[in-house]
């Protein structure tokens, strides 16, 4: 257990820098005593005393308004920042050095009793703020899931989920099963996702929402369109035609039958 705290406490202070020292974390920081409310609370529940565990539960939430039902599984190193309006569900399932902000939801939308019903975060996920994960799929490992984003499907390792519904914007990375390349430590798939710089709050640098590409993308080709019949007036002026300026998409009869003239004599 002691091991256990130690981890979480370098955790903390490797991806907070406002955590200055081990007493600091120790005592002023409601993820880290949320999580020693769980490991209690989990405990209970396995061994069958289950009003215990959320009693315990309860008494958790009450002082640091994190919700963690003791049924959840927590891994190693997992750091909730700030953590106010965390809810975690039963059947929930957090792996190792993952990181939660304020405000999260790892929910469940099916009512059946006994199955899995809440999101599994593989090792090393990132949720931000306020962000809503529903339902019993898998969010891979490294993954990022952007603040405010309501996610209601898988997400792939490494990649990162923003808007509502999320939407999924993945990474140039090698897909699973290929061969990284070889640096010599024998890093894997899993172990590059992992090894990338922590993003605070799951925000990915140079990553944009793909709907903004879709729609910079036909903004962009209806300024092309433009300029080509602009240039394509501009060469049957040339040729002699004489065509009123074009209004949006609409020609006159008579400009048509006018262009069709001039085809034809050319």
């Amino acid at each position: 257990m002691f091991d256990r705290l130690r981890e979480d406490i370098a955790a903390i202070r490797q991806k907070d820098p406002a955590a200055r020292s081990m007493w600091e974390v120790l005592t002023c920081y409601p993820g880290l005593h949320a999580l020693l409310f769980h490991s209690v609370a989990h405990r209970c529940w396995q061994a069958g005393w289950r009003w215990l565990g959320r009693f315990v539960s309860h008494l958790g939430r009450f002082f640091t308004g994190i919700e963690i039902h003791p049924g959840a599984t927590i891994g190693r190193r997992v750091f909730i920042d700030h953590g106010m309006g965390v809810v975690i569900g039963e059947t929930a399932k957090v792996g190792d050095d993952c990181t939660i902000y304020q405000g999260v939801t790892l929910g469940g939308t099916s009512s059946s009793r006994g199955a899995k019903r809440h999101p599994t975060l593989q090792a090393g996920v990132i949720v931000g703020a306020n962000a809503q994960v529903l339902g019993s799929f898998t969010v891979g490992a490294g993954a990022k899931i952007g603040s405010n984003a309501v996610v209601v499907k898988p997400v792939p390792a490494g990649a990162t989920a923003v808007g509502n519904p999320a939407r999924v914007i993945v990474p140039n990375v090698p897909s699973p099963g290929t061969t990284p390349v070889n640096n010599g430590a024998g890093s894997t798939h899993e172990d590059m996702l992992l090894k990338q710089p922590f993003a605070a709050y799951g925000m990915t640098p140079n990553a944009d929402d793909p709907m903004s590409l879709a729609i910079h993308g036909l903004i962009d080709h209806a300024a092309q369109q433009s300029d080509r019949i602009d240039e394509l007036v501009a060469a049957l002026e040339r040729l002699g035609a004489r065509l009123e300026q074009f209004d949006g998409c609409q020609t006159s009869i008579a400009d048509l039958r006018k262009l069709g003239e001039v085809i034809q004599n050319k």
